[in-house]
């Protein structure tokens, strides 16, 4: 200990008596001096206890620290310091006797332990103090009534854009969270990570890391984030001119001191609001409904930024697969029995199940890993897609009226249509006279544009009463199917009646080749013009022409060419998930700016790190209560191929002003749609657990009002359902605001480098005053 600093004196003695009592006498009074000085500092005995407790390399540390400042009290201080100190004292002095100096401060070391004990007490408890005080200031720190987040000290700015890391929701079963209450994000004072649980774990820690770090992938990986704009890339777009895309709305956003003011929607439909599908007036305006347009989307022409009320008494939905069971009225293994060519779940993977009723098909089509698209027109009376819903089972309000379905040429494997209501018959006559082109009712429209979807080589499954019973009516409409399948040249392959059950089931395949095209006597129904583009779907005049959009009486050509999409059926499931088309080849130049099939593997792994590492574990997210998932911008799919091995189904939503991907995604195995956010999407009201949003408001909001947006976003969210952004930091603090601001759980917000993630969650909360939306009133 102290012994160090005074061995330099050694040698040198004294042969006075009294200097040696001197400089006892000094060494002893230096002793009592700093025992006083000590003592003031002192800690209650009730705290002795403390560093008892303390492991043994904390008590050393302290005990070093104790010792370092009775050194630097001592003469090895700087001369005029040590004076001002010991105005008396000087080195002179201390040339007594060291073996009875050592001996002295030797027994002074024994009387001092009990002091450095306290020493060490003293210090002890004032770093558990601090501590405490650190952990107390966390909780203590609150939102305000908006929900803002405080920002900690310097390292944090006020709008949240530095880096910040927020969880309020650890608990991995959500079913017990409150309702009603949205809880709060706190920030740490340093501005680093914070969160409410002051006892988490280093477990906890590590996943947050891994989380971090896998959200936003540094070097190699940082760029599969972001898009090129290269002229000579594979993809187009659905609108190619972006000069055409409609103007944002003009109209300022209404606010209050709390961030925005939110009203409840006042129209006809009540809580099963579609503004798309249910605008009155604009489908009063119509000049008829012979076709069904009176299904077909009329969009309001300002999207509302109004919310959908809750149904009186609303429940959470059953889970699946118990979910399944409910009204079950279908019986599919006729189906299967019927022909063993349909290699379920291999070959067959993604079908089309037109006017689904509530989609039991579908559903018990899962467990064989068959993905079915169920459609149907939206039905005030049953609402059987609503159901279909409900169930868990993949569904969309639709109906085959005059424009083309909202999806790529050649990509179902089965286009399934069973006691479907589309009137197949009522357009089978071919070319038969200028009055039927005139009243629009020549050619087989409907059954070409499932041609269109239907891949080469693929199934068309009817089972309807034509097929199996023999009222007048039933064999018209059998004879007209039969003409007009044989001339599409679709095969009949098999019929199949079940007598007792009253069912019966007739499956066509479409031709792999033209052969039979070149082969017809005549060309009826024609073959489309070269400059017919199959792929373009979308129904606004402003971006596409009509002709490219209104079905056609033709029919498209089969791809001749060996790397053309649809020459070749896709890799059996489940490794077509995985692996890049054969049509994708390395000349191409992907979204991310790579060869494409290079581009393709990078955004497949990278969205499986981001998955497996923060997603199922970093968010808080209880996943077997998550059944229906939407991405809002798929690009790949490769967000829905990393959720493969959950019991979940996803929606890709390929929007109408990025590149053209969605053919991509059904061959490898998935669904999707084309749509455009700055319009309603077509389903109920509350149908999706869980929103996945990858770098898409930050390009919405330049055309668009993204309070609309986000008003959609709820109507389409179940209660406790779950948001997930990933955006610039400034789209995510403005999407964050407006969640806060509609009582949303804020789970997770998360930023770097300008990129930033954010999770919430939805409540039960609805604003108390109404906005009526006149379009929407009868």
């Amino acid at each position: 200990m102290a012994m160090g600093k005074y061995s330099r004196v050694d040698g040198r003695k004294s042969s006075k008596w009294c200097s040696t009592v001197t400089i006892v006498v000094f060494v002893g009074l230096c002793l009592v001096g700093v025992w006083m000085l000590m003592s003031s500092s002192g800690v209650p005995a009730a705290n002795s206890d403390i560093s008892a407790q303390e492991p043994k390399e904390v008590k050393q540390k302290v005990v070093e620290k104790f010792s370092k400042q009775y050194e630097d009290s001592s003469g090895d201080l700087p001369e005029d310091t040590g004076k001002e100190e010991h105005p008396e004292s000087s080195q002179d002095e201390s040339t007594s006797n060291v073996e009875d100096s050592q001996n002295l401060l030797e027994n002074v070391e024994g009387k001092n332990e009990s002091e450095e004990d306290s020493k060490r007490e003293a210090e002890t408890d004032e770093d558990a103090k601090s501590e405490d005080n650190k952990s107390n200031s966390g909780d203590r720190e609150s939102n305000n009534e908006g929900g803002e987040s405080n920002s900690g000290d310097g390292d944090s700015n006020s709008s949240g854009e530095d880096k910040r890391m927020s969880e309020t929701e650890t608990s991995t079963n959500e079913q017990q969270e409150s309702e009603d209450s949205p809880s709060e994000s706190t920030s740490n004072p340093d501005g680093g990570e914070s969160k409410t649980d002051v006892d988490s774990s280093a477990e906890e820690d590590q996943s947050k890391d891994q989380a971090s770090n896998e959200g936003f992938p540094a070097g190699a990986q940082s760029e599969i984030l972001k898009e090129t704009t290269a002229d000579s890339g594979a993809w187009s777009t659905q609108a190619a001119e972006s000069q055409s895309e409609k103007e944002s709305q003009k109209s300022p956003l209404s606010k209050d001191q709390n961030g925005y003011k939110w009203k409840l929607c006042n129209v006809t439909a009540g809580p099963d609001y579609i503004p798309c599908l249910d605008n009155v007036q604009a489908i009063k305006k119509l000049p008829n409904t012979n076709h069904y347009e009176h299904r077909e989307r009329h969009c309001p022409d300002e999207a509302p930024t109004c919310l959908v009320p809750l149904p009186e008494g609303y429940k959470k939905p059953v889970r699946w697969p118990r979910s399944r069971e409910q009204r079950n009225t279908y019986n599919f293994h006729l189906i299967m029995q019927s022909l063993s060519k349909i290699a379920w779940g291999n070959r067959t993977r993604v079908i089309l199940d037109v006017g689904c009723g509530v989609a039991s098909f579908g559903g018990y089509l899962f467990d064989r890993d068959v993905l079915a698209m169920s459609l149907a027109p939206k039905d005030e009376h049953e609402a059987q897609v609503q159901f279909a819903l409900e169930r868990g089972i993949p569904a969309i309000s639709a109906v085959m009226g005059t424009k083309r379905l909202p999806f790529p040429s050649k990509v179902f494997d089965v286009v399934h249509c069973a006691r479907c209501r589309v009137p197949w018959h009522i357009e089978v006559k071919i070319m038969s006279g200028l009055m039927d082109v005139l009243r629009g009712t020549a050619g087989g429209k409907l059954l070409l544009e499932l041609n269109r979807v239907l891949r080469p080589g693929g199934y068309f499954v009817w089972s309807a009463t034509p097929v199996y019973q023999k009222l007048p009516e039933d064999v018209g409409i059998w004879k007209a199917m039969s003409e007009l399948t044989k001339s599409m040249c679709w095969e009949l392959l098999v019929v199949n009646n079940d007598k007792l059950n009253q069912v019966g089931v007739a499956i066509y395949r479409k031709p792999m080749s033209n052969q039979c095209y070149e082969k017809r006597e005549q060309n009826e129904p024609p073959l489309c013009k070269e400059d017919d583009d199959p792929d373009a779907v979308w129904y606004c005049f402003l971006l596409i022409t009509a002709r490219n959009v209104q079905l056609q009486a033709c029919m498209h050509k089969v791809p001749v060419g060996a790397s053309d999409r649809g020459k070749q059926l896709p890799k059996p499931w489940p490794l077509r998930l995985g692996k890049p088309p054969y049509w994708l080849t390395s000349s191409q130049v992907g979204v991310y700016g790579k060869a494409a099939p290079e581009d393709f593997t990078a955004d497949y792994e990278h969205w499986q790190r981001v998955v497996s590492t923060s997603y199922l574990n970093g968010l808080g997210i209880d996943w077997s209560s998550v059944r229906n998932v939407m991405d809002m911008r798929a690009v790949y799919g490769g967000f829905a191929a990393a959720l493969r091995d959950l019991k979940v189904w996803a929606m890709n939503v390929v929007t109408i002003d990025s590149p053209d991907t969605l053919p991509l995604i059904y061959e490898r195995g998935l669904f999707g749609i084309y749509h455009d956010w700055c319009e309603s999407f077509s389903t109920y009201p509350r149908s999706y657990d869980l929103v996945h949003a990858d770098h898409l408001f930050s390009n919405l909001k330049k055309r668009c009002k993204l309070q609309a947006v986000i008003a959609e976003v709820d109507r389409i969210l179940r209660p406790e359902g779950k948001l997930i952004v990933r955006d610039s930091v400034e789209t995510v603090a403005e999407v964050e605001k407006m969640a806060k601001s509609l009582q949303w759980k804020i789970r997770l917000t998360y930023s770097n480098d300008n990129e930033g993630l954010l999770c919430v969650q939805k409540t039960l909360w609805r604003p108390t005053e109404a906005e009526t939306i006149f379009s929407a009133i009868a």
